[in-house]
């Protein structure tokens, strides 16, 4: 029992060790100050790949309509990946002519099978894309008037191949969105951090952007087109394979764009699920051990609540290891939601971790072992 103790809170020391220096990473990371103008020569395509999203797309729309960037020098392509509601009506009755359908129904049969229609959406998009610098997000995402004509300023100034961009939850109405918010503020801080720090690869598609050529350059999604998701954090280590010290993190509030957390529990899994199933994907291993720290610490703690049921003894090592984990989170994240607005939400980083740490151990394995249903379809 003593070697299991030992462990455990080696284990504990690390996870506190590498929170410490994610948050002095987010801490070094330097905030974009816009200089100058845009130059009015940089075109801009945003590419929003869409499955059965008739409802999320107006607001999406309407926010894009609004950019501050000039519009002769934004397009915007909406690709309908097989919907079976009104997602193409919706964008061809919008009024802006600089936004246009492309429909995956045109270049694939619907019983073709693939693992990632949404690598072959946005690869079908940037083949008849315009502009030099390809933006992508998602269908059921917002974002301010300036998202545009600061990331064109960030590109234009410093000239990275690949940008990552933060992205928030909105709109958190209830328990449960809130922890969702919670914990995807996280590893939004983590993504900035790694950035600063050089030690991994990491970004959301709901805000990205990347050079065309370096797209093109790299092969697009070719050799990681396999794989269901993964079309943000596998294409950027390409990317910085590629072109080593060409990524770029925007830290700037107007920047952000918010997409919404889902509304249930079940769809919550099999979001997370996706996303971990990426986890032995990676080429880029520096995240590997970062990850397996944060499973092996939350898998502890779940195993000492468990022991604590048959052995009393425990209780003691499992309350001061949660207290542990509260204080070196807290201390991680409370720069991290000053930036995103979430300071209130703090307080219930506390009860959260009765939801947080089962579900990182069960998405984890899942994401391993099982399969999810991601719109509709059904991914190994």
């Amino acid at each position: 029992m003593n070697i299991l103790l030992i462990t455990i809170s080696l284990l504990g020391i690390s996870y506190g060790l590498l929170l410490l220096w994610y948050a002095l990473g987010w801490k070094q990371l330097p905030a974009f100050i816009p200089s100058t103008p845009v130059s009015g020569r940089t075109r801009v395509t945003v590419i929003i790949p869409a499955r059965d999203e008739a409802a999320n797309l107006p607001p999406l729309l309407a926010a894009l309509q609004s950019q501050t960037y000039p519009a002769d020098l934004l397009e915007v392509i909406v690709i309908d990946d097989f919907s079976t509601d009104d997602t193409a009506q919706v964008v061809n009755s919008f009024p802006a002519s600089n936004i246009k359908l492309l429909r995956l129904s045109d270049h694939l049969d619907i019983t073709q099978r693939l693992n990632s229609y949404k690598k072959k959406a946005i690869e079908m998009a940037i083949g008849q894309a315009g502009g030099q610098l390809i933006v992508t997000t998602d269908a059921d995402c917002v974002m301010g008037p300036l998202w545009i004509e600061t990331m064109v300023q960030f590109y234009e100034t410093h000239r990275p191949k690949f940008i990552a961009a933060p992205v928030s939850f909105y709109e958190e109405t209830n328990f449960f969105k809130i922890l969702q918010s919670l914990d995807f503020m996280n590893m939004q801080g983590i993504t900035g951090a790694v950035a600063q720090l050089r030690i991994g690869t990491m970004c959301n598609g709901a805000n990205l952007a990347y050079e065309k050529e370096a797209f093109l350059e790299v092969g697009g999604f070719k050799g990681i087109d396999n794989i269901a998701s993964g079309d943000d954090m596998l294409l950027m280590y390409k990317v910085y394979r590629k072109f080593p010290g060409s990524i770029g993190y925007l830290k700037h509030e107007a920047a952000i764009v918010r997409t919404l957390p889902v509304d249930t529990f079940p769809a919550f899994m099999q979001q997370r699920i996706r996303w971990s199933s990426k986890a032995d994907k990676y080429d880029d291993k520096r995240l590997t051990w970062m990850l397996a720290i944060v499973y092996l610490w939350n898998a502890a703690l779940l195993f000492m609540g468990i022991a604590a049921l048959l052995f009393p003894f425990v209780w003691r090592w499992l309350l001061l290891s949660l207290l542990f984990k509260i204080i070196t989170e807290l201390c991680f994240m409370f720069p991290i939601a000053r930036f995103f607005g979430k300071t209130k939400f703090l307080g219930w980083v506390i009860p959260g971790q009765l939801f947080h740490i089962p579900y990182i151990v069960v998405a984890g394995w899942l994401g391993k072992f099982g399969s999810y249903q991601w719109k509709g379809r059904r991914v190994n």
